[in-house]
């Protein structure tokens, strides 16, 4: 069943394309309904990452995180409800933050309109991590640094620091 959940993730192709050679489409699709009302994945998740984390000889929980986030151009069948234009990327589609721990190991993910300020959704991302796991260091680059950095560290993400990519001799990135 995960198989055939995962084929059609991947393909991106309709429940009904599914190859033959899987169970029957309804009852993959009864699955992942089933599973997604019941979080199985939200719940799943974190129980992998911690045994990956130990069979690595890291702690179960990371004490730092890494934050970024990156505009995806939406596609004309995307709502315009939930999409808008990013003026200094000149995307309009979606924004996506995501929250590594320092192998690279999933945490979170925030999408919403790209219209919104990384600042704005990377504290969003970082408050709801914050609920569920204890935060100790979290490291973004320079498109997040309020989030981060400036002014009084935010009560939800002590020690957190934000890192300016190098600039090389011309002052250009």
């Amino acid at each position: 069943m995960v198989d055939a959940i995962l084929y059609a993730v991947r393909a991106g192709c309709v429940w009904r394309a599914l190859p033959a050679d899987l169970p029957p489409w309804r009852t993959v699709y009864w699955y992942f309904n089933r599973w997604g009302r019941q979080r199985v994945t939200e719940n799943l998740l974190p129980v992998v990452r911690g045994q990956v984390r130990v069979g690595e000889g890291r702690d179960r929980e990371p004490s730092a995180r890494i934050i970024d986030s990156q505009n995806v151009k939406g596609a004309d069948t995307v709502g315009s409800g939930s999409r808008s234009y990013d003026a200094g990327k000149k995307i309009d589609g979606r924004k996506r933050f995501i929250v590594t721990d320092t192998t690279g190991l999933l945490l979170t993910v925030t999408v919403c309109s790209a219209g919104r300020q990384a600042p704005d959704g990377a504290k969003a991302t970082l408050l709801g991590l914050h609920l569920a796991t204890a935060v100790r260091f979290v490291f973004a680059d320079a498109g997040s640094p309020d989030a981060c950095s400036t002014g009084p560290r935010p009560s939800y993400a002590p020690g957190s620091r934000s890192f300016a990519e190098p600039q090389d001799s011309a002052g250009s990135r």
